[in-house]
């Protein structure tokens, strides 16, 4: 059985910094990705419909990400898969943080915590996919592309957190059961 791929690979007018692409965020945290529109009002953010104008690149790793976990090896088929790997062990190493007996608050400043600590970009010495993603051009190009993932980390935290403590109540052992798994045997 082949892994998940991105729904995304099929758009072609995404900006690329390197080969990762910059694709359109729902979102309110600043940074340089184009924002898509909110949720209609009473549509959950938990289960967003692929074809709503409100999908994200984001909403696709949390869908995604249970199913592909499981898989050693990926072939990358585009830019948007590349998000999709970066995203997936994003989450992992976020499920690492949360322990069963976390409050929600605790598990939310955890997650946020994680989310804004200094990471690696790729062409860094320290980044663990180098030889499937290409450096950025130029330093402004690097510190574009560190803005936007941040934004990426910060908006997963906040959709991750809303799956593990749904209703403010949790975490939800389904979640936590997936945080041992490394995808493809590495972890950022």
């Amino acid at each position: 059985m082949p892994a998940y791929h991105s729904i995304f690979l099929e758009d072609r007018d995404v900006p690329l910094i390197g080969n990762f692409p910059l694709l359109p965020l729902r979102t309110r945290t600043r940074g340089p990705a184009y924002v898509l529109p909110a949720l209609p009002a009473g549509e959950s953010d938990v289960d967003v419909d692929p074809n709503s104008e409100s999908y994200d690149c984001v909403d696709e790793i949390l869908s995604l990400f249970r199913a592909n976990v499981l898989f050693r090896n990926f072939e990358i088929k585009g830019p948007a898969d590349r998000m999709l790997i970066y995203g997936i062990l994003f989450l992992s190493e976020c499920l690492g943080k949360v322990k069963p007996g976390m409050t929600s608050r605790e598990a939310e400043k955890a997650l946020i915590n994680v989310a804004l600590d200094q990471f690696a970009i790729p062409g860094d010495a320290t980044f663990p996919l180098n030889q499937a993603f290409e450096r950025p051009r130029d330093r402004q190009d690097a510190e574009t592309l560190r803005q936007y993932l941040s934004q990426v980390r910060q908006e997963l935290a906040i959709r991750l957190h809303a799956r593990l403590y749904p209703g403010g109540v949790g975490p939800s052992k389904f979640w936590l059961s997936f945080a041992k798994r490394k995808f493809m045997g590495k972890s950022l």
